[in-house]
């Protein structure tokens, strides 16, 4: 008998329970686009990702039917939501090992399918980019002829003309989404999986807040993008992120369709896989909670007072009084009369990097409110940067492993260090890698891994493979985590950190060359203070194999600092560590032993209390870092 996946209609009690206890934390309260941006930074922070060729058998584990044709006891068949049939037998079903690449009927082999087409976000089609290219929170086993024949063209409602219709229903057709300027095809799931599809659409809308601005949109001009082909439903924002007469028809998707006993047994296996979670499977309510502004048509008053607060040789500090309007978003600061904005931020105050020394240069901002109308220009500040300084004049590979590599194990990591005196978007920044053809030997470029978030002054973050095996670090402790090309290198690779995707900021290695650099862990010399683009072998200490000593370590000469902005207490401490001083305008609160490891790290410490709990670090000596500041203390 056909077994039916019933919808489960969940109260937000019983979902929460599916999520680990405290991993919504800071959400309490928090509704429109605040509430989308503070879900990013949850599911953001650690995630573990794959690389594109693990997702198959990791298929095995997400994807597999226990609802529909089979139960528990016989799972070797995938739930393919472009060709299941709920109501009776399915046409075809697929096992993990019938991966095809290209099907000219249906029920030939499935394929790896983008739900936001890889068109969105890559920077070629020679070129993929990670983490989004093996996401598996929106990358699903799919016929592959229907996959092929969606294309890159966008979910919707169909209308009278129909291209193709599946065996199970689902269609291509004109679309006719209302009020949606796209007339083009659209491909039209049954109903059974509309919510599913919305559901994933919005994570990928909140997964990558801070990169959306960078991907093709539906408004896109970009090379990578085909008229004919693509519709993209981002609309180049990162708060809203999504056309909202798109968001709509998104919206009754999800409601007429609710979470299913498959969506959270898929959330919850890619959370052991991938450590983050779809938030519209725990909570389908914050679908309708974040895209519930009702902005107003009245443009924001202009901000005020525009200063230069620092000028450096690569860098200046602009600050500014905010616009008195309760519903702007951010700021767009303009830089030499260009148009198009230097950088977005949501606070009043910003570094303007990658500046040349001894340079005069001119900055106005805008501000923006929820409807995204913009306000007018603030006043024009002209400042110069200074000859020389001591800060480097980007961030900097400060350390290099490539260690011992099997099927099972690939025990490579990068150390990378930000000493330029100011904080970093890191949205940025890829790693690249290139390869070498071993039928050829041609070299060619591999896909790239994107980084992501922000980091202070004077801080390290490292890049793991999950498959690592180091002594002296774990994934739990990484930032980036990911099987990506890039930390597949070995010694004959090339590997470099780029600045705006093409721009080598800092290299391992020679392009275009087979390289040496294998069996060997690199480390930066400590006279060494700033990248270089060109690689220069004695820039570096060489020590064996999986030597893997102080790995995302600064060093505590670079903590110690007198400050006088705050002041701890007790000291030394028990339980908990107080704080007096201007503690409300503290963003990042981290706790960092005399090695120089980050073992504690808590955004917006102080916005409900004015302690930090220390009751869980060992007896030792350590320093609270407070932004830029550091205090040493001990712990009893």
């Amino acid at each position: 008998m056909k077994k039916i996946l019933l919808p489960v209609i969940l109260i937000s009690s019983y979902i929460s329970a599916q999520a680990p206890p405290g991993y919504y934390n800071g959400t309490a309260g928090l509704t429109g686009y605040a509430l989308k941006s503070k879900l990013h930074d949850i599911i953001s922070e650690k995630m573990i990702n794959w690389h594109y060729n693990d997702l198959p058998g990791l298929y095995g584990q997400t994807d597999l039917d226990k609802y529909y044709d089979h139960d528990a006891s016989n799972t070797e068949y995938l739930l393919d939501i472009y060709s299941e049939i709920p109501a009776g037998p399915d046409a075809y079903e697929y096992k993990v090992n019938q991966l095809i690449g290209n099907g000219s009927t249906e029920g030939m082999g499935y394929n790896r399918e983008h739900m936001m087409p890889q068109s969105t976000f890559s920077t070629s089609s020679a070129i993929s980019d990670y983490p989004m290219y093996s996401d598996l929170n929106f990358i699903i086993p799919a016929d592959a002829r229907i996959n092929q024949l969606r294309n890159n063209y966008p979910y919707g409602v169909g209308g009278n003309t129909n291209f193709y219709n599946f065996t199970n229903g689902s269609r291509m057709a004109n679309a006719a989404i209302p009020n949606y300027p796209y007339t083009g095809r659209v491909y039209e799931p049954i109903n059974e999986f509309k919510g599913d599809i919305a559901r994933t659409l919005l994570y990928f809308a909140v997964r990558y807040e801070g990169k959306l601005g960078s991907f093709n949109t539906a408004y896109s001009t970009s090379a990578n993008i085909t008229p004919a082909t693509d519709q993209c439903p981002l609309d180049g924002t990162e708060e809203r992120a999504i056309d909202l007469a798109y968001i709509a028809m998104l919206k009754q998707w999800s409601t007429s369709d609710p979470v299913s006993q498959r969506e959270i047994d898929r959330n919850n296996t890619i959370y052991t896989l991938q450590k983050n979670r779809n938030p519209f499977i725990d909570h389908p309510e914050w679908v309708d909670m974040i895209w519930s502004e009702t902005p107003d048509n009245i443009p924001p008053a202009t901000p005020g007072s525009l200063v230069s607060t620092q000028q450096n040789a690569y860098f200046v500090n602009l600050s500014w009084t905010a616009s008195p309007d309760t519903d702007v978003l951010g700021y767009r600061v303009y830089m030499n009369g260009s148009a198009t904005p230097v950088a977005v931020t949501k606070g009043t105050s910003v570094s303007i990097d990658h500046l040349n020394p001894s340079t005069t240069y001119t900055f106005t901002v805008k501000a923006f409110d929820k409807g995204y109308l913009e306000s007018p220009f603030s006043n024009t500040v002209t400042t110069s940067t200074i000859a020389s300084d001591t800060y480097a004049p980007d961030l900097m590979i400060t350390k290099y492993i490539s260690g011992t590599n099997t099927e099972f194990i690939r025990n490579n990591a990068l150390e990378i260090v930000n000493k330029t005196g100011h904080e970093v978007n890191l949205n940025n920044y890829r790693i690249n890698i290139q390869f070498k053809n071993n039928t050829t030997n041609a070299i060619y470029n591999g896909d790239a891994y994107e980084l992501e978030g922000k980091i202070g002054n004077n801080e390290a973050f490292v890049i793991i493979n999950p498959k690592s095996t180091l002594s002296c670090y774990t994934n739990a402790e990484t930032r980036f985590v990911t099987a990506s090309d890039p930390m597949m290198f070995a010694g004959e690779n090339y590997v470099e950190l780029a600045y705006n995707k093409t721009v080598t900021v800092d290299a391992i290695g020679v392009k275009y060359t087979i390289n040496n650099n294998g069996n060997v862990s690199l480390y930066r010399k400590s006279t060494i203070n700033q990248p270089n683009s060109t690689f220069t072998i004695s820039e570096w200490d060489s020590y064996p194999s999986n030597y893997c000593q102080n790995l995302g370590a600064l060093s505590a000469k670079e903590l110690i600092a007198d400050h006088n902005e705050f002041t701890i207490y007790p000291n030394p401490v028990d339980d908990h560590l107080y704080v007096n001083g201007e503690i409300d305008k503290v963003k990042t609160a981290q706790i960092i032993d005399l090695s120089g490891k980050v073992i504690y790290t808590e955004k917006d410490p102080f916005r409900y209390k004015k302690d930090i709990a220390v009751q869980g670090i060992p007896t030792g000596v350590y320093f609270l870092k407070l932004d830029e500041k550091a205090h040493q203390f001990i712990k009893k």
